[in-house]
């Protein structure tokens, strides 16, 4: 536990700090991909990727190639390439014990975010997988996202970051 004081434990504590969101913010939440969705996918060189083991241990792995490096397949589905690393495979080993994912696309010069979660799985179509190479090269494996929840974050944090 955080060694700090005065903490804040259940939801009541929190939403008497916290306002409850507006209907405008909890109206922007989709439970698919729209085609501003999909433009500002087709934009963004980087993501974040968030995954956590069985056991809730997070990791967070950066993903970027160019612009349009993830695919998106339909309204409810994207696959991103898994480039060669380290082959650590953080993400492919937490996918195969808890499916769950969050992602953050940036796209340079642009304050807004958009914010995705889903559920991940391991792909290895070799038809999807040749219409991600990249100078010849395709990945062995992608990553397949089902979209649950997507929506564009405000620029507040880009904007007092100054990225």
């Amino acid at each position: 536990m955080v060694r700090c004081n005065n903490l804040i434990t259940t939801r009541e504590q929190l939403r008497s700090v916290l306002n409850e969101p507006s209907e405008l913010v909890t109206r922007m939440c989709l439970t698919r991909l729209d085609k501003h969705c999909g433009l500002f996918i087709s934009r963004s060189p980087c993501m974040l990727l968030a995954s956590a083991d069985a056991n809730g241990n997070m990791d967070v792995s950066p993903q970027g190639d160019p612009p349009g490096f993830v695919k998106v397949l339909d309204k409810h589905t994207l696959a991103i390439p898994d480039r060669p690393g380290n082959n650590r495979a953080d993400l492919m080993e937490n996918i195969l014990q808890n499916p769950r994912v969050g992602m953050i696309f940036m796209i340079p010069g642009k304050t807004e975010t958009l914010r995705i979660s889903g559920i991940a799985s391991i792909v290895r179509d070799p038809d999807l997988l040749a219409s991600m190479a990249i100078l010849g090269q395709a990945p062995k494996l992608a990553t397949g996202i089902d979209v649950h929840e997507a929506f564009f974050h405000c620029s507040k944090c880009m904007i007092r970051s100054k990225l």
